[in-house]
């Protein structure tokens, strides 16, 4: 009699917070829905599935039925659920409070609709560290499916990964199975043969083994070209039919079953880890390069599979070093988990509290805080809504701990945790963070009345994959292979899109160009600088009285090598969505002419739609978003975004010229590399002619105007109470 194997199927299903509901409803359609119609007939086969709480939400607003079916399949024994952090965060980024928080939740939530015995968990990206196990335990949680690769960095062989081990925190005690990396890739993209007789191999040398796969639900259908292969070419319905005739010695079981029926191979730790590949994305450029090279060179080398078990990339929050917005993103969201943290210890409880709670844990969605073979932080829709989420997790905290409805304050604080001090201006209407250290940068300005960081933007920077789109874009394959593996390229031209930002897409970014410089070459990144101000430390003074708060930040520097000093000043009133920003220069030499300029950004207002547009300070339309403007002698210039109920305008106390132009990324994604649309540029600048004192000033006013906004939350308020 040959020996048996177990064989664990676990399937992840996701989608983040912010995703369209058209992208939600494709992968519905196309693989969630499938999978569990084909899969349901096999009455002999169980699986586990996890569900983040996002997508779970959604099926259960939009396809109760589905929902409906799968409690169905979980009374019926063939599905064990397996639960989670509710809204899919990676777990090393979250303080232990919100890792725990997040798991019971939605541990209730699952118990509560499905009536499942929520025993295992499911860690986002696979993203590792010891000390999770010590909060997984906490929160009631028996088990996790990590990837083989994680075990094999502990030391393990092949030999070793057929079963599950035990490991500890603090003496509390987790279940870890190793996910195998080899199923990962032939399901579905081999033919099932192949990974029956992979399994047959393993049955053969181990008796009672037990392996598990686990990996993403979208892999049925939603991945290109997946959904033919799945379910018109019937990959999927074979594969099942393999396992229904291999049942003599292959048991589809639950890891949950494999706990109840199989002791763990023993004890281990594992290092800080995620699976392979999300190790590579997270070094930097040049090292990711050299990985490559390096692992393809040796490759065939006899020594090579004894080897590259000892090799492996960097740690996952080296992701808020590669990409300082998704920094900005973590730091703004601990902002917010520290604020309800000390609501809660001062004895602050109620309704708003927990709406609080469940905001800040959507804000904490993993998708747009990294990057890899998809978009992530290139998204700025996933951005926009982090920010969403945590803006108005704020609001509703400052409903809960505060009784005046107009106030004001201005703080200096590390706020986003690397020594220095930032600034933070903030009433009712507004907040706005700035960075002394960084060039004196506006960072972050957040609209409350419509929950939107106009600053959610991205600086353009190399990224390895840029040297597939350069060498030639397309390689033809349409046949249905890994997404590691394709080359598609879902536009024209996007070799020459390619560039990169010589500065963060901040605002009040301090320019000097050369007299003669052009829209065309600042735009293209090709003006040099000539000041020593765009990424300088300013000194920050804060003044203060009951109805204004100001930051005055001053940098003695140079431009063309001539000394000079800068003073910025960022004043904000009670009650008022307006910042005033003062500049004067000083030092300046009446004989030599500067051309001097202030760059803002403005995000999460997208091109190529007519209610999105500039307009100059009579309302007259100069265009969509994608336009470039090379306007002269203008007081202002205005942005309006209809859809989202925003109008900006910029104003400026003496004439001005303004360059406007837009920022687009080439980035990955599922389908192929693509053209994304980050921010748009508007930069006032100036000849500067100083006075007799060798002085020149000049004012602008930002103006956020919400009203659009507004009008629609108080009629739909309106139609709400009848």
């Amino acid at each position: 009699m040959a020996n048996t194997i177990r064989l664990a199927l676990v399937l992840h299903n996701h989608q983040p917070i912010g995703n369209f509901h058209h992208v939600f409803e494709q992968a519905y359609q196309e693989s969630y829905r499938p999978f569990l119609d084909v899969f349901s007939r096999y009455e002999s086969l169980k699986i586990a599935l996890h569900t983040s709480g996002s997508l779970m939400e959604w099926l259960d607003e939009h396809h109760p039925e589905y929902v409906d079916s799968l409690a169905e399949l979980v009374a019926q024994g063939r599905i064990e659920i397996i639960g989670g952090a509710f809204y899919e965060p990676i777990l090393a980024m979250l303080p232990s409070r919100d890792r725990i928080g997040q798991i019971h939740s939605y541990t209730q939530w699952l118990e509560n609709r499905l009536a499942a015995r929520v025993r295992g968990m499911w860690i986002a990206e696979r993203v590792w560290e010891q000390s999770f196990a010590r909060d997984i335990a906490s929160a009631g949680i028996e088990y996790t499916v990590l990837d083989d690769f994680h075990f094999r960095c502990a030391g393990l062989t092949e030999a070793d990964l057929h079963g599950y081990y035990a490991t500890e925190d603090d003496g509390r005690v987790v279940s870890i199975f190793p996910g195998s990396e080899r199923l990962r890739y032939t399901i579905p993209f081999a033919d099932p043969r192949e990974t029956i007789e992979y399994l047959r191999g393993i049955a053969r040398q181990h008796d009672n083994a037990a392996v598990a796969f686990g990996d993403d639900g979208e892999k049925f259908g939603t991945w290109p070209e997946t959904h033919k292969h799945c379910y018109e070419d019937r990959w999927l319905e074979r594969f099942l039919d393999a396992l229904v005739e291999n049942q003599d010695w292959i048991r589809v079981t639950t890891p949950g079953e494999t706990i109840d029926n199989v002791p763990p191979l023993g004890k281990i730790y594992l290092p800080d880890c995620s699976y392979r590949e999300m190790t590579e994305w997270v070094l930097p450029v040049p090292q990711q390069v050299e990985y490559d090279r390096v692992s393809h060179e040796i490759a065939d080398d006899p020594r090579w599979p004894s080897l590259k078990r000892f090799v492996r990339g960097g740690n996952w929050r080296n992701f808020k070093i590669r990409y300082p917005e998704a920094d900005e993103m973590y730091s703004r969201m601990m902002h917010v988990s520290r604020r309800l943290h000390d609501a809660v210890e001062c004895g602050i409880a109620g309704e708003l509290i927990e709406e609080a709670r469940t905001e800040l844990y959507r804000g904490q969605c993993n998708c747009s805080y990294w990057h890899g073979a998809f978009g992530g932080i290139y998204l700025p829709h996933l951005r926009n809504a982090v920010y969403q989420k945590l803006i108005r997790a704020e609001n509703l905290l400052e409903r809960a701990t505060r009784a005046a409805e107009t106030w004001i304050e201005v703080k200096a604080d590390d706020f986003n945790f690397d020594g220095r001090p930032e600034v933070r201006l903030a009433n009712d209407k507004l907040i706005a963070l700035i960075n002394p250290t960084a060039g004196g940068h506006l960072y972050e300005l957040d609209v409350r009345s419509i929950t939107h960081n106009l600053l959610a933007t991205l600086t353009r920077r190399p990224e390895a994959y840029h040297r597939k789109v350069l060498a030639g874009g397309a390689n033809g394959n349409q046949n249905c292979a890994s997404i590691h593996e394709r080359v598609i390229c879902k536009q024209e031209g996007l070799d020459r899109q390619i560039q990169y930002d010589p500065y963060p897409r901040k605002s009040l970014v301090d320019l000097f160009y050369d007299n003669h410089a052009t829209l065309e070459a600042v735009a293209a990144g090709q003006a040099p600088q000539r000041g020593d101000f765009v990424a300088g430390n300013y000194e920050a003074r804060l003044r203060r009285n009951p109805d204004r708060i100001q930051v005055m930040l001053v940098r003695d520097g140079a431009a063309f090598g001539l000394p000079l000093r800068i003073t910025k000043g960022v004043t904000l009133d009670a009650g008022s969505s307006t910042l005033q920003i003062a500049y004067l220069l000083e030092g300046l030499h009446n004989d030599i002419p500067l051309h001097f300029g202030v760059e803002m950004n403005f995000a999460g207002l997208p091109a190529g739609a007519d209610d999105r547009y500039f307009h100059d300070h009579h309302g007259t339309r100069l265009g969509q978003f994608s336009a470039s403007l090379d306007l002269s002698d203008v007081e202002g210039l205005g942005l309006t975004d209809e859809w989202l109920g925003v109008d900006v305008c910029l104003k400026s106390s003496r004439p001005t010229n303004i360059w406007a132009f837009p920022v687009q990324s080439v980035s990955q994604s599922e389908g192929g590399f693509e053209l994304v649309h980050q921010s748009v540029v508007v930069q006032p600048h100036w000849f500067v002619v100083p006075d007799s004192e060798g002085r020149w000033s000049v004012t602008l006013e930002m103006a956020v105007d919400t009203r659009r906004a507004d009008s629609r939350i108080e009629e739909s308020q309106a139609v709400a109470t009848g």
